[in-house]
């Protein structure tokens, strides 16, 4: 499936074939049980989105005062379903943590900078998945986006 006109979660949900969808709620149920406050459930992107809501973060992502500031993602695509975790691309300490957890767990790791890219729910290590959610409250996820705009406008 490519990016969705969904414009809700149920919605995005619905258009999805049944094995994907069991995958899909199945790491999404993970997600909102780990999910700091101060985040909130949408569609970004095209996908299910998480991110810190406006009324938060009223500038928005990249000044952009109609997009929250997003925090994970997940989709399915048209080979694999993918989990994008902004606190793992953003963060070293947080980056190590990830992925010395999933070698610890014997889960083969398929990652871009963000994107955990997989084919079936067995192929993630869903307590680490959790504890990734988890890791990072929305005020210190704020707090490092903003000092990373600081730095780039500097």
């Amino acid at each position: 499936m490519a990016s969705s006109k969904a414009t809700t979660v149920e919605a995005y949900l619905n258009e999805l074939p049944l094995d994907r969808r069991l995958i899909i709620e199945e790491v999404r149920d993970v997600i909102r049980k780990n999910l700091p406050k101060g985040y909130v459930e949408g569609i970004q992107y095209g996908m299910i989105g998480y991110g810190v809501p406006l009324s938060l973060f009223p500038d928005g992502y990249r000044g952009d005062k109609k997009t929250p500031l997003p925090y994970a993602g997940l989709a399915s695509l048209k080979q694999y379903c993918s989990l994008y975790l902004m606190n793992v691309y953003g963060h070293k300490e947080t980056e190590t943590w990830f992925r010395a957890a999933f070698k610890k767990a014997e889960k083969k790791l398929n990652m871009g900078k963000s994107c955990v890219r997989f084919r079936k729910l067995e192929d993630l290590p869903l307590d680490v998945i959790g504890q990734a959610i988890a890791r990072t409250p929305a005020e210190k996820y704020l707090a490092a986006y903003r000092t990373s705009r600081k730095s780039r406008r500097s």
